[in-house]
């Protein structure tokens, strides 16, 4: 009886030392996840961005990237990824770019638009884009009534403020501020056309 007693007890003992292993593990292992969770909820809750085309823009992203989550410029990326400027708009910059919507794409002609997305018609589809680009990172408190923005195809940009809406070239920035990690966008309503 003694021995079954003592079996028995022994038997209790390693059950409750491997219960208490297997517990303090499990509380190590939740408490891991736990400080895990609370690290990247804390990242993300710090980054605050802009709301464009259903996707937030965040600053830790380039320019390209918070593009591509943006529903309202697919046309946009298409047009960068055709002319090369993927690479490009990706670098250090700093650029500010006025991105047209799919909208604002809508209003040049189609036959027009399928022209300038076509291989042979880099170069122009190029200086198009390039001319919604100025060096810097220019936010809507740095743009100034009457002031002549030169961009990276060389051409000029008239900025016109009137009642708080800012408009460049006659497009309205619909949209000011979008920050990313090299650079500023402001979506605009408009297609920007070199002379």
């Amino acid at each position: 009886m003694k021995t079954k007693f003592l079996s028995l007890a022994m038997a209790v003992a390693i059950l409750a030392m491997t219960s208490a292993c297997n517990s303090t593990k499990t509380d190590s292992s939740m408490g891991d996840t736990t400080s895990m969770d609370t690290t990247m909820a804390d990242t993300t809750m710090d980054e605050a961005g802009v709301m464009v085309g259903g996707a937030m823009m965040v600053p830790s992203k380039n320019i390209v990237e918070n593009a591509m989550g943006s529903s309202d410029h697919t046309t946009l990326v298409a047009a960068v990824k055709q002319a090369g400027l993927v690479e490009t708009l990706s670098g250090t910059g700093p650029f500010t770019v006025f991105a047209p919507t799919n909208a604002a794409f809508a209003m040049v002609p189609k036959a027009t638009l399928d022209g300038l997305m076509k291989p042979e018609m880099k170069a122009d589809l190029t200086k198009i884009l390039t001319y919604h680009v100025v060096a810097g990172a220019l936010k809507a408190a740095d743009l100034k009534d009457g002031q002549e923005l030169t961009t990276v195809q060389g051409g000029k940009l008239m900025v016109s403020i009137k009642d708080g809406v800012v408009m460049i070239n006659g497009a309205k920035v619909t949209i000011a501020d979008v920050v990313s990690s090299n650079g500023v966008t402001h979506v605009i309503d408009g297609v920007l056309m070199p002379k």
